[in-house]
């Protein structure tokens, strides 16, 4: 079987292999990303991304142990611990974020998962980012039976959490709590009527065939996730992987491709680690499938690229934002 054969699944083989990603990375840098565009074309507007906003309502202190994470309570950075931010405060960012031009307001809080009697406050900060006429988006960890319920009734539109990386690489990035607690969650959202979003992040360490297992593990979900965050990791001093080798930039290109191929109607979204990239790299990711973005100085506690840059880079590159 050639490679093309093994890149694109006949339409009665309904999953993607670990070797059928990688097939794609494997491809002619030029090829791969000439078949990302077909598909992206095929579904989207070329030239149009998607601008959301991601707040931390909730920062650091978290008990989980992920390696990456700058939150984490286990690792001596430089984040402090505040407390759940106010309504008013809230209102205020997802009001700012809207005069800005994004579409979706996202809020983390650094739990392992919210207690219930967090989720009053949390429900009424997405009543009030639903009525100023935004999407909206949490991330607050594991969730316990009938959380996701509360959210889907207060409003919520998406709810991300990431599967982070291959199932074979997972315990090399978190102990405090197994690949299946995520997919429990996500099992939870889909259940209560929510859209999805979950991703990963490249540049920890993992081999081509870990990202290759990333990708082919979300794409065989039923359905695949409506959105799908492409990070890079960011190494924060004071992490377990603050030391970790930096990720060649086609190589991060390639994934954003495959993730495009591998999950045609899915938005693909350039998340942390833009601060880090050039303007011609993400010029390439757009170009590879890529059709949103986190838009703002800040991205929960890491820096983001301003949004007067972005504008510009939009300008530059005839993108439309949506």
């Amino acid at each position: 079987m050639s490679p093309a054969e093994i890149a694109a699944p006949p339409a009665n083989r309904a999953r993607w292999s670990t070797r059928a990603v990688e097939a794609l990375f494997e491809r002619p840098f030029a090829d791969l990303l000439f078949h990302a565009q077909q598909v992206h074309r095929a579904h989207f507007d070329a030239n149009a991304v998607q601008r959301s906003t991601l707040l931390s309502i909730k920062t650091g202190g978290c008990s989980e142990d992920c390696g990456y994470c700058s939150q984490s309570a286990r690792h001596d950075t430089r984040v402090g611990r505040d407390e759940l931010m106010s309504l008013d405060e809230v209102r205020h960012a997802a009001r700012a974020a809207r005069d800005q031009g994004a579409t979706r307001f996202c809020m983390g809080a650094a739990w392992r998962g919210p207690k219930d009697r967090d989720m009053g406050e949390v429900t009424a900060m997405i009543r009030e980012v639903k009525a100023l006429g935004l999407e909206t988006c949490v991330t607050l960890g594991m969730l316990k039976d009938g959380q996701a319920e509360q959210l889907r009734a207060a409003g919520l539109d998406y709810y991300n959490h990431n599967i982070d990386t291959a199932p074979e690489f997972y315990g090399r990035v978190v102990t405090t709590h197994t690949l299946q607690d995520r997919f429990d969650t996500l099992d939870k959202v889909r259940a209560a009527g929510i859209h999805v979003c979950c991703g990963g992040i490249v540049g920890m360490g993992e081999s081509r065939r870990a990202r290759a297992a990333l990708i082919a593990e979300l794409a065989n979900m039923e359905p695949p996730p409506d959105s799908v965050p492409i990070n890079h990791l960011v190494a924060v001093e004071g992490t377990p992987m603050a030391g970790a080798e930096p990720l060649d930039p086609f190589e991060f290109v390639r994934t954003v491709a495959c993730a495009r191929i591998a999950m045609p109607t899915s938005m693909v979204r350039l998340s942390a680690g833009r601060e880090q990239m050039s303007d011609e790299l993400q010029a390439l990711c757009f170009l590879a499938g890529a059709n949103s973005i986190f838009y703002g100085e800040r991205l929960l506690t890491t820096d983001n690229p301003g949004a007067e840059h972005d504008q510009r880079l939009f300008q530059r590159l005839g993108l439309k934002p949506v």
